[in-house]
């Protein structure tokens, strides 16, 4: 990939900040911020056919739903926005709810951000369903054998396609086989894993997958994908005037229209990244596979240059995994580490990031760790620049 163009496409780059923290929300391209200023100002109403402003709110949403599809290897019409990821879970954990019972059972993993652990746990045990854990090897990061907590009355599995917290990419093809062959549905969080990999949904298994344009230079909103057929199967609690047609029936009040062009528009930055094949889908899958391999080959420089430094405490060590590394360092807190590199124009925040049963699974109880990922938009300079931070601090302190 060419990254001096990528680079010069982020306006907050041009403030000099190495940016570690794209796990918790990248960066925004320019276009992307330029599609949702001009959608604001073009002249928007609720979604129609008689006047140009409704119209125009109808084609950003339908182009909304075909860019997410491409993204993700769906059908547009399973495509479904909320006001976040943890948000449309909640929403589709109480609708599944209402048709389980004492008997049924639902799979967690502890390896998992909360948002795709606590609304199933909840909507289970106000349904009087049972729970079952999938656990982690808290040396390796490496899910358990997902055969173990899977029966005949599971119902559903919930598990990430990547761990936001360690960087672990479990083998979800795998989990979903077995789960389907127990009679369970996938409920799958790649909320990571769109920012890193190409993602298709019927590859992974999915019967359902949501995710975070911005964690993948979009705007703050969620995003659902499954297909039309199983989303007319559910009935969510909705206002009696709103549409019952899917995927509508799931989007609770008006849609931020101009939130939904940043969507497409940066599906169409991740498109153009490094591919010009003639249609988007195609472009998006060779594109990704050009930030993977950049990513990784990155990421090693990171994790070696880490794992080379005495007093630096790497967590996890998975076979396969998003280009994210979680440490510590020794005789510091994580909060002085963030606060040091913060301090030398680095962001690699230190937390659980809401994957506190991994953190705790891990023995790193609440305060997690360090957390450093690659993006597209990082440099080698960016590495350097966080390793010599890392170095100063250890120096300065001994």
């Amino acid at each position: 990939m060419d990254i001096t163009r990528i680079r010069a496409q982020f306006p907050a780059l041009d403030l000099g900040v190495a940016h570690f923290d794209g796990p918790g929300g990248s960066q925004t391209p320019q276009s992307v911020a330029d599609a949702v200023a001009r959608t604001l100002t073009a002249g928007l109403a609720n979604r129609g056919t008689v006047t140009d402003a409704e119209r125009r709110a109808e084609e950003v949403t339908l182009g909304a739903r075909a860019a997410m599809a491409d993204l993700l290897g769906a059908e547009p019409g399973g495509i479904v926005f909320g006001r976040s990821m943890t948000q449309i879970t909640f929403d589709v954990a109480r609708t599944f709810a209402q048709g389980w019972g004492p008997g049924d059972e639902v799979v967690v993993t502890r390896l998992d951000h909360d948002a795709n652990i606590r609304p199933w746990v909840i909507a289970a045990e106000r349904a009087g369903a049972t729970v079952r854990w999938l656990g982690f090897d808290p040396e390796t990061a490496e899910l358990d054998d997902v055969a173990t907590v899977l029966s005949d009355r599971t119902r559903l599995v919930a598990v990430t396609a990547a761990s936001n917290l360690l960087g672990t990419r479990p083998d979800v093809p795998a989990i979903s086989r077995a789960a389907h062959d127990a009679g369970a549905l996938v409920y799958v969080d790649a909320v990571h894993l769109a920012a890193h990999a190409p993602v298709d949904l019927a590859e992974l298994g999915a019967d359902l997958l949501a995710c975070s344009p911005y964690k993948f230079f979009g705007p703050h909103l969620g995003a659902l994908a499954a297909s039309p057929a199983l989303l007319e199967t559910l009935r969510p609690d909705k206002l009696l005037p709103s549409s019952d047609a899917v995927p509508e029936r799931f989007e609770l009040g008006t849609l931020p229209y101009e939130l939904l062009a940043g969507v497409t528009a940066a599906v169409d930055f991740i498109a153009g990244l490094d591919s010009d094949a003639a249609d988007r889908r195609t472009r998006v899958l060779e594109s990704m596979a050009a930030v993977e391999k950049y990513e990784d080959e990155l990421f090693g420089r990171l994790l070696d240059g880490l794992a080379a430094t005495d007093g630096v405490v790497l967590h996890g060590r998975p076979a396969r995994r998003t280009p994210t590394v979680l440490f510590d360092v020794v005789g510091h807190t994580g909060r002085e580490v963030y606060e040091h590199l913060g301090s030398r124009g680095v962001n690699a925040p230190a937390s659980h990031f809401y994957a506190i049963e991994a953190s705790r699974h891990a023995g790193l109880g609440d305060a997690g760790g360090v957390r450093a990922g690659i993006a597209p938009y990082t440099s080698v300079e960016d590495v350097e620049r966080l390793l010599a931070g890392v170095s100063e601090l250890l120096r300065t302190s001994s």
